[in-house]
């Protein structure tokens, strides 16, 4: 960010446009992943329940209803937005009391409400776009999926919908959102959910955008879901090629500059595969490719960039937006651990072996998550933003 860091908004990261994803040299690497857990404190910013939007129903008559599901959340500055889901399908299918609305919120890091934005459809993906003062969302993520834009200072008529230009190749719909050099990414989620599964070798894993006036949204591949890559866990297999399989491309983000491993990368979670894959575009134009396999299933990853850093997480089971403070180690990486989402997770979940979600500790070299251990209010993450509050 430009004042104030915030992991989900990667403006920042000036690259010219025809290097597409980031590129540079990775930074040199060190344990990372590991924080002083005993001091970090779980606090209740924002209940969706205390907050409401209106809608009419099919059958018509208008209809008031608390917020529910908060997922993915962003920031610009110090103001956060987070999306509530309200019970929406995952393609767009009315919820059980026939809404087919989702709710952007944006808030201050006390949790005062300062705009409120309806959209219809599922908003999965969410981020801030601090070059052009917007919020961009996804919904959708299964398929039937298209985008909106949110301008951040105006508080009416701030809400415009973008179609994307042809069906998804891939299938699916869209979910995470990262801003690399000023470009759109976009995950292409749920591939196959149409036509052949998951995986192809021609279904893309991520698209970049481009918005048109003619609120037509462009996309063009950026990888591929059985793209070569090296692998990047430390071990007998480090460097190694190999063929990805991906079945569930996820969350993204932009790996920042003081991160312990990948800076400057783009990264992709396949949340089901318990992968994370990072992209780099070298001097040369090639597209560079890592995968690093994980111990468990995530969703969201952040990065500590400072030890007074706040930690803000949405639980879509509790419908709270939640701040975690404490003693976070510069340069640990954070991540919202899901091990029901894993390809091999029972279909009864939470199972022994199978926990519901936690917030946990990645390590970038080998790719183990641990538990972290969180005083206060039960935290069960999805969406993660790290904010340096105020001097």
């Amino acid at each position: 960010m430009k004042a104030h860091w915030a992991t989900k908004a990667l403006a920042a990261i000036a690259l010219p446009a025809s290097l597409l994803i980031a590129g540079g040299a990775t930074a040199a690497a060190s344990a990372g992943g590991g924080t002083r857990t005993a001091q970090l404190t779980v606090r209740h910013v924002l209940n969706g329940m205390k907050l409401h939007h209106s809608f009419t129903p099919p059958g018509g008559g208008k209809k008031t209803e608390p917020l529910t599901q908060p997922d993915d959340i962003t920031a610009i500055g110090l103001d956060l937005f987070t999306a509530f889901q309200n019970g929406v399908g995952s393609q767009g299918e009315p919820s059980s009391d026939g809404n087919t609305d989702s709710t952007v919120v944006e808030f201050s890091l006390s949790g005062q409400v300062l705009g409120q934005w309806d959209v219809k459809g599922k908003v999965d993906g969410l981020t801030a776009d601090p070059a052009r003062n917007i919020v961009i969302a996804t919904v959708n993520e299964d398929l039937n999926s298209s985008l909106y834009t949110i301008e951040a200072t105006r508080r009416t008529a701030a809400v415009q919908h973008y179609t994307y230009n042809k069906p998804l190749p891939h299938n699916g719909g869209t979910d995470a959102i990262s801003i690399v050099g000023g470009q759109i990414v976009v995950s292409a989620s749920a591939p196959g959910t149409i036509g052949k599964p998951a995986p192809q070798p021609t279904y893309p894993a991520a698209y970049t955008v481009t918005l048109r006036r003619s609120h037509v949204a462009a996309v063009a591949p950026v990888f591929f879901d059985e793209a070569q890559a090296t692998v990047a866990n430390t071990g007998p297999s480090h460097g190694k090629r190999v063929k990805l399989a991906l079945t569930d491309p996820d969350s993204n983000s932009v790996v920042p500059a003081f991160a312990p491993r990948f800076a400057g990368d783009f990264m992709l979670t396949s949340q089901a595969d318990k992968q994370q894959i990072f992209a780099q575009r070298t001097a040369a134009g090639e597209l560079k490719l890592q995968v690093l396999n994980l111990s468990q299933s995530v969703d969201d990853t952040a990065w500590s960039g400072a030890a007074n850093e706040l930690l803000f997480a949405t639980d879509a089971t509790a419908d709270f937006v939640d701040v975690v403070t404490g003693q976070f180690a510069p340069r640990s990486v954070i991540t919202a651990v899901t091990p029901c989402d894993a390809a091999n997770a029972p279909a009864t979940c939470p199972a022994p072996d199978f926990p519901p979600n936690y917030l946990g500790s990645l390590n970038p070299r080998t790719g183990h998550v641990s538990h972290l251990t969180l005083t206060g209010p039960r935290l069960e993450p999805k969406g993660l933003v790290f904010i340096a509050p105020p001097a």
